[in-house]
């Protein structure tokens, strides 16, 4: 399914319970916002996938309560199947789509956030004009546990009331994501440069979207159409760190969140992440963080 033939309103069909209350309005100008009050079931010993579509969106589950669930990659392959406490949030970009394989009743808030939508509210914000985000998974955040205790009272509100009370709690959930979880990296301006915020930010997605290759500047560069003098120079004066120091930043993140969480040998990380090998992983990873990538994996998932 194409991202634009993708509706929040259908979300809780993809967990199996097509009829789920879904809220949805319209914040600023024409993007929707989308919350669905997902109530699963499942018997002793029963699992069941959930498959969400590609989606030109995030997905930002808040777990109401404990569930047991694995997580599916793009290559199929299932990780251990682990504990989302109440609390809990899962923020996904929906760029490849989501999958999951549920091994516990659910009952979650799912609420589902059209980029478009966060980039209409980054254009009126006072703090940032970025609207890309940094996913997290298995997350504690108390703010969005207490706006998803909110939200979940509106599904018994009036109908006079409702439009009002949940268009200031979907201003409330974005603003929170665009304050707390803002790729940092993705803002212009550490000093002068003749280098654009959107020339930055076409260098950097260019960077995202191509990670699990080698990449070379004039590559990059060519995003921007400055030349690779040119654009190395004035990359450097925006953010401080040169077209390499950032992609090497943003492929270890990317390393922190596989690690945990995927099933993979560290030789395939290392390749999806875009090193060169696993000894050059490896040596990286330890520079950066102070700690090899299987101790890191052994950390978090015990």
């Amino acid at each position: 399914m194409s991202p634009e033939h993708f509706s929040g309103a259908g979300i809780g069909s993809y967990f199996g319970v097509p009829e789920a209350a879904v809220l949805e309005v319209v914040p600023v100008e024409s993007a929707v916002f989308y919350a669905a009050k997902l109530t699963k079931t499942l018997g002793g010993g029963q699992f069941q996938e959930a498959r969400i579509p590609t989606s030109d969106a995030y997905l930002l589950m808040i777990y109401l309560e404990d569930a047991l669930h694995a997580d599916i990659d793009r290559y199929g392959t299932r990780t251990a199947v682990n504990s989302y406490r109440r609390g809990l949030i899962c923020l996904i970009d929906l760029f490849d789509g989501a999958a999951f394989e549920l091994h516990s009743d659910l009952r979650a808030l799912a609420l589902v956030l059209p980029k478009a939508l966060l980039l209409e509210i980054a254009r009126i914000s006072t703090f940032t004009r970025n609207s890309k985000l940094i996913c997290k998974r298995r997350h504690p955040d108390e703010v969005l546990s207490n706006l998803a205790t909110a939200l979940v009272s509106l599904f018994d509100a009036s109908g006079l009331v409702l439009p009002a009370l949940l268009k200031s709690m979907a201003l409330a959930v974005c603003a929170h994501l665009l304050h707390d979880y803002c790729d940092k990296f993705m803002c212009n301006g550490v000093s002068p440069s003749s280098l654009s915020v959107e020339q930055e930010k076409a260098a950097k997605e260019y960077m995202i979207e191509n990670l699990g290759r080698e990449l070379s500047v004039v590559e990059i560069s060519s995003a921007t159409g400055l030349s690779p003098n040119h654009f190395t120079r004035e990359f450097r004066r925006a953010t401080g760190i040169t077209p390499y120091q950032w992609l090497m930043k943003i492929r270890i993140d990317h390393a922190k969140d596989l690690l945990p969480t995927s099933a993979h040998s560290l030789k395939d990380i290392a390749t999806e992440c875009g090193f060169t090998d696993q000894s050059h992983f490896t040596k990286v990873f330890a520079r950066e963080t102070g700690s090899t990538p299987a101790a890191w994996r052994h950390r978090k998932t015990h």
